[in-house]
């Protein structure tokens, strides 16, 4: 998965309990047993699948400011990539910064600089508003 993937999962499923695992298992047996039941498990599959495809508005604001209570303050994640990152329990290395900025399209000032720092946070910022995420002016800026 990208950097900003490993980023959006973080924020958009915080808080969120990884259960869809027992289900999963569970509603395969049911469905092998019952040949019958196969034709209308589509038809439940078809009417699920809609559901999932809207996203739901995530703020990502107030997200990270429950993570940054949880962790004495999160440091200056409101406008540092190394802060964000390290809220997050991602690589905040240089080599990380690069990569992300490679999948940013952010070509600001030369790398690990402050000014691509900058650039990378307020980079990460519209591209979860684009995805969904309700991000306050506090962290566009």
């Amino acid at each position: 998965m990208s950097i900003f993937g490993n980023i959006m999962g973080k924020i958009f499923h915080h808080g969120q309990n990884t259960q869809p695992a027992a289900p999963a298992g569970s509603a395969a047996p049911q469905a092998q047993p019952a040949p019958a039941q196969l034709t209308p498990a589509p038809t439940t599959a078809s009417a699920a699948q809609p559901a999932p495809a809207q996203a739901q508005s995530v703020d990502v604001g107030a997200v990270l400011s429950e993570m940054a209570s949880m962790k004495n303050g999160g440091g200056n994640y409101q406008s540092s990539i190394v802060d964000l990152l390290k809220l997050l329990d991602l690589d905040s290395s240089l080599a990380a910064r690069k990569e992300l900025a490679s999948e940013l399209n952010v070509r600001a000032g030369a790398d690990g600089t402050a000014e691509q720092n900058i650039a990378l946070h307020k980079a990460v910022m519209a591209k979860l508003a684009e995805n969904g995420g309700v991000v306050p002016d506090s962290l566009r800026n």
